[in-house]
């Protein structure tokens, strides 16, 4: 069944945001405004998927799991953070989300990219497939 022409205008303005801060650096957000329409389009292109992948490069462990936390929570899905890779003595680190399972894994990272890397997946909707980021860190804390 096809969308409506008015929620095929949304996905897509939704995508086109998402795609100005898909670059290899963090593009800074520039005001709280700029911040609410991100987390919109995240929001709303994950009410579309059939699932939602994260990866996350942060400095630690406890900087990389509370974005964890607050996509996961923002995006609908229920994550639980185990305490030991809390106080884990690896920095930096990577983390990856899987929207199916609603599981993460937890590595060392010695790459320079920091931010977050949001992967929409779904069979029915094939236009909101896709992968966004770097993301802001904090953009749901």
């Amino acid at each position: 069944m096809s969308q409506p022409l008015s929620d095929r205008f949304a996905i897509a303005s939704a995508q086109k945001l998402l795609e100005t801060f898909s670059c290899l650096e963090v593009k800074p957000v520039e005001s709280a405004a700029e911040a609410a329409q991100l987390q919109q389009a995240l929001i709303l292109l994950s009410t579309q998927a059939d699932f939602v992948n994260f990866g996350i490069c942060a400095d630690t462990p406890e900087q990389g799991l509370a974005a964890l936390a607050s996509y996961a929570k923002a995006l609908g899905y229920t994550v639980a953070i185990a305490p030991h890779d809390l106080a884990a003595a690896i920095a930096p680190v990577y983390i990856k989300f899987n929207g199916q399972r609603q599981t993460y894994y937890l590595d060392s990272y010695t790459g320079t990219y920091r931010g977050v890397l949001v992967s929409y997946h779904s069979l029915v909707e094939e236009s909101v497939n896709g992968t966004y980021g770097y993301l802001p860190l904090d953009l749901f804390q």
